[in-house]
């Protein structure tokens, strides 16, 4: 699978997540080099305040040497929920590539992700075209 296939996979990830009037409902699928899933996850997966890109790497059982992080929504650099942002969580982790829809929108904290993780070295690809998922996903938010 291509980037823009495990993308489109990430934002319809999303759609299994318990609805919150507080949180974006983000999906996010960790693939080897050669676009072999290792690891999903979402929103509010296995506790009201996991975030998609922490329970996809709490789930990988596997050397992420080259892997990239497929997200729906931006990874978040900024968090009130937890000690760790995603975007730490991904900088702690050996991947270096992070592809994500649509940036993170200003509703909760200020979005500061793809900036911590492009300024740590990490290729940071935004593909905008597939954000209309993300947006639909979340609308009740989103106004």
């Amino acid at each position: 699978m291509d980037d823009r296939e495990l993308l489109a996979a990430a934002v319809a990830l999303a759609e299994q997540c318990p609805p919150s009037m507080t949180a974006f409902s983000v999906g996010a699928i960790i693939a080897a080099p050669d676009g072999t899933v290792l690891a999903t996850g979402y929103s509010r997966q296995h506790d009201s305040l996991d975030h998609a890109e922490e329970a996809a790497l709490a789930q990988v059982d596997a050397d992420l040497a080259g892997a990239t992080i497929y997200s729906s929504l931006e990874p978040c650099g900024r968090r009130a929920s937890r000690p760790h942002t995603c975007a730490e969580l991904i900088l702690a982790s050996p991947i270096r590539r992070v592809v994500f829809a649509m940036r993170e929108p200003a509703t909760f904290v200020e979005a500061t992700g793809a900036n911590l993780l492009r300024a740590a070295g990490c290729a940071v690809v935004e593909l905008p075209d597939l954000a209309d998922g993300v947006r639909r996903t979340n609308a009740h938010l989103l106004g």
